[in-house]
Parts: structure tokens; C-alpha cells; sequence
């Protein structure tokens, strides 16, 4: 709420708030730059990031956790993985989840939780008509992107085809 001020520039949004001057405005550029040079996460990614399979939203995070909102589109499915340096955490707060963790398949359903231990090949689906919403937390001692190892779908599920039969 803001009572008794004019000419502002606001912009509100959910990796950041600007309030300015109308005057002011052609300052924001320093202000991005200043966070640039600061560090700060917000001048170069945004909290909410779309992927094909969906989207997440980066809600907290520290050294060792990350917090996302994930939301998966009906039929879609994330790319087999695997991480050296975390393990996943994940709630079903909407739908229903097929997630394969080494080579086991299993539905989760709605106010249901999976783990997702350090080292494990896993993938989250949505094999539903309506949005999946998952709330994933991510601990370890390296929770970077590069520590995403992504594997050809194809090639998983032949391995796990054979070690059943083997």
C-alpha cells in the first residue's frame, strides 16, 4: 500500500520489486549492473524458469538445500538423470507421479512423498490430464546444474530390461 506518492515506476515481480521515480527511470540499467557486479542471482535468472516439460520455480534455497515448485504438463516427462552430489526430496501436492528410480517404476500420488537418494538414476512423469505439482527439495554439498547428469531414455531402459532378466 502506498498512499500520497506520484509519478512512480513499479515494478513488481516474483524475482524482484523496483520502486523509482518516473525520473529515475533510465537508472535501472546501473541498478542491474551494481547486481551484477554484487552476485546477486536476480540480474542474470529469474525464479520461475519454463523447460518443455513444464516449469519450476526456484522458492528458497541455502548452501546445502534448494527448494523448487515444480509443475509438470499432462503427459510430460522429464529427461532419466542422475546426481553425484544431491539427494531429491519430492511431495505430491496435485495429480499423480510415475517415477522411475533404478529402474523401479512406481505412481505417487497426491500428499505422497518419494526420496531420491544421491547417486540414483531416476525420472519424474506426469501420466495424467491435469498438472502435476510436486515440491522438491534438494540437499547436498553441490546442488549446481552442471551436477545434472542426463542420460538417453532409450538406452536406460534397455539396461533395465536386462538386469530384470539377468
Amino acid at each position: 500500500v502506498a498512499l500520497g506518492v506520484k509519478d512512480l515506476l513499479i515494478v513488481d515481480t516474483p524475482d524482484a520489486l523496483l520502486v523509482a521515480h518516473n525520473d529515475c527511470a533510465e537508472q535501472v540499467k546501473e541498478v542491474v549492473s551494481l547486481l551484477i557486479t554484487r552476485g546477486q542471482s536476480e540480474a542474470v535468472s529469474h525464479r520461475r524458469v519454463p523447460r518443455p516439460w513444464g516449469a519450476y520455480d526456484s522458492v528458497d534455497g541455502g548452501e546445502r538445500f534448494a527448494v523448487k515448485r515444480l509443475t509438470v504438463k499432462p503427459g510430460a516427462k522429464l529427461s532419466m538423470r542422475m546426481h553425484h552430489h544431491r539427494a531429491e526430496h519430492w511431495v505430491i501436492v496435485k495429480g499423480t507421479a510415475r517415477v522411475v528410480r533404478d529402474g523401479d517404476a512406481q505412481l505417487v500420488q497426491e500428499n505422497e512423498s518419494i526420496y531420491i537418494p544421491t547417486g540414483a538414476v531416476y525420472q519424474l512423469e506426469n501420466p495424467g490430464k491435469t498438472v502435476l505439482e510436486v515440491i522438491e527439495v534438494q540437499t547436498g554439498s553441490y546442488l549446481g546444474d552442471d551436477d545434472i547428469v542426463r542420460f538417453d531414455d532409450a538406452l536406460v531402459q534397455s539396461a533395465g530390461e536386462a538386469r530384470k532378466q539377468a
